[in-house]
Formats: C-alpha cells, structure tokens, sequence
C-alpha cells in the first residue's frame, strides 16, 4: 500500500511521546512550520469542553495542517475549559484568516449556551463558516453552528442529550459518531472527536494517511465499561445524566438560528 511519506513522518513527529524523533524529522525547521497550505481555525471559548478539541486537534495537527486556536479575546489570554485545564489561542477572531480550508466548533454545557448568546462568536462563525470548504463540531458545538444558520437543511449530530435539539435550527438531527452531510460534518458527544478528528485525517490526507495516524497515536479503544451511550448504559444511569443535564437542556431549548 502506498503511503505519502511526508505525512507518514510527519504523524510521527507531532507525537508529544517522542520529541526527539521530532526534532530529526524536522531537522532545523521551526516549529511553527507546516507542511502543507491549509488553515484550520479551531474556536476557543470558556467552559468549553477540552476534549472535544484536544481529540480533534491532535489528529488534525498530525496531517501538517496549519491549525490555529481562535479566542473572542485579542489578548489572547488562555481560555478555560469547564473543568479548568486552560489551552493558550494562538490567534483573535480579528486575525484569523478570513477564508479557511476548516471550521471548528467545540460543545460544552453552560459555556455552550453563553458562547451560542455571544453576538461577536455568532458573528465570527457565520462569517468563516460561510466559504470555509469544511465546517464541524463535536458534541454540542453543533448547537453554535445552529444558531450561526449553518445546520439549514443539513444531517447532523450533537450529543445523545442534545441532538434532537437540532431540529429548531432547521437540521436532521442524525445518530451517529461523525455525520458528514457535504462539507458539515458534525461528530457526536466528547469522546466521538476521537473518531472525527481520525475522519477528518482522512479527508485531508487520505484513508492510509489517517491509518498511520492511528496507529502512531495507539488508538485502539477497549472501554473497561460498556456504558457510552443511552442504549448500552443503564437506565438508572441514564436517569441520573439526564436530570444532571436538565437546566442545561432548558437552556438549549431556547436558542434559534440569529440572522445577520
């Protein structure tokens, strides 16, 4: 099988594991070099979700895309997740490039809401995402995409909690780890933007591109419980999330699609 060598390597060498491979598979090069001309604009809000983009990050960085982390705020101050691990943005939304070869979107709960309410947020995603080739989520960044307009008629997915939510954005709220509907591709709660950000790998390299990804990155899940989803958890377990997530739901229930 035939397999582009540069993106091979450079699998290898984004691995935090090994920076000492790295540095001999780049050589003198910066850091901040990129092997390839695509820009990837990943938004950054606060109470976000890490995992949602960290996942999603990884495997896209590892393609040598160009991807930078996007902060409504120009200091460019780190942004919390919701559970306080901070992730430094590396650009503001004035200087993120204005056309993107991929947009984005993390979910969350309550920084979910508050971001889906941010006129500036709304503003930046419906701009980028209006000539973006690529526009995603996980969990329920899907909701942010909604309000922006950019789920008109599309198939897409958010968080079991979540996803029939996607209906008063004029969406098809579609079960499913990545739901790809033309260039939206949505991926389903937290952990699903494992298998996204490996999705879209493959998009932008290739299926055996992405299958050295996984393999570099040892993605070969064996869950110590089966208890991921509504239909293989308990129903006592699916009780308790679901009215830990009551207000949050509430709150979701309200948003709509904001025009410009």
């Amino acid at each position: 099988m035939k397999l582009a060598r540069r993106a091979a390597l450079h699998a290898i060498a984004g691995l935090a594991l090994a920076p000492s491979l790295a540095t001999a598979v780049r050589g003198q090069q910066s850091p901040e070099t990129h092997t390839s001309s695509e820009v990837v604009a990943m938004l950054l809000y606060p109470r976000m979700t890490a995992l949602d983009l960290v996942g999603p990050y990884h495997f896209l960085a590892s393609t040598g895309a160009r991807v930078e982390l996007v902060s409504a705020d120009p200091s460019l101050a780190p942004v919390p997740s919701d559970l306080g691990l901070a992730i430094q943005p590396t650009m503001s939304f004035e200087t993120c490039p204005k056309d993107l070869t991929l947009l984005f979107v993390p979910g969350g709960t309550g920084g979910t809401i508050a971001a889906a309410r941010d006129p500036d947020t709304i503003a930046f995603v419906r701009d980028r995402a209006a000539r973006a080739r690529y526009v995603t989520s996980v969990c329920t960044g899907s909701l942010i995409l909604g309000v922006a307009g950019a789920l008109r008629g599309k198939r897409a997915t958010s968080h079991w909690i979540a996803r029939d939510l996607l209906t008063q954005f004029e969406a098809i709220p579609t079960a499913g780890r990545v739901v790809r509907d033309g260039g939206l591709i949505t991926g389903g709660g937290v952990s699903a933007g494992l298998d996204f950000g490996l999705a879209l790998a493959a998009e932008l390299r290739g299926e055996e591109a992405a299958r050295a990804i996984q393999l570099i990155s040892e993605y070969d899940p064996e869950p110590p419980f089966d208890s991921g989803s509504p239909e293989t958890a308990s129903a006592e377990t699916v009780a308790a999330i679901s009215a830990g997530l009551a207000r949050f739901v509430d709150e979701a229930q309200t948003l709509r699609i904001v025009t410009a």
